[in-house]
């Protein structure tokens, strides 16, 4: 089966996609994520390179990438304060969507490129079977295409 044209993402509240739904401009993915920057290759330093981000993809109805909204806010070196500075971003964020409701939403492949990291819902080929797989936050859409992911 091919990969569909659209793809359904089942809202899982206190999980990976707990923060997800639509608002009066169509649809939203929110995360708060970790990610090394491309071509990173584990030193021992790793927590300064490991970085945290606030991030807020917004699509329209029809499931086509509107913006994405992405900000660093430190390193795993300092953890505590990166994680509460995305959380509270993304919280200001969310709160700011007119007519927000967390439920499953159907998004479109997209790629966006920041400060080094690739986000997105990339189309992909894994042991010749296509996939759809959405970054940094390595969560995998395959068959039955159900919005079920794998991690």
């Amino acid at each position: 089966m091919a990969v569909p044209e659209i793809i359904p993402i089942v809202y899982e509240p206190d999980y990976h996609t707990g923060t997800i739904g639509h608002w009066e401009g169509g649809q939203f993915f929110g995360s708060v994520i970790a990610a090394f920057r491309e071509g990173y290759t584990r030193t021992d330093d790793w927590r300064t390179h490991k970085r945290w981000y606030a991030v807020l993809h917004t699509f329209d109805a029809a499931g086509h990438h509107l913006d994405s909204r992405i900000e660093h806010t430190g390193a795993e070196d300092d953890h505590r304060a990166s994680v509460d500075l995305a959380r509270e971003r993304l919280k200001h964020w969310l709160d700011a969507l007119p007519g927000l409701r967390f439920d499953d939403i159907a998004i479109r492949p997209f790629q966006h490129t920041f400060d080094g990291v690739l986000f997105g819902l990339v189309i992909e080929t894994f042991e010749g079977e296509e996939h759809a797989e959405f970054y940094p936050n390595n969560i995998g859409f395959y068959e039955p295409w159900d919005g079920m992911y794998d991690t």
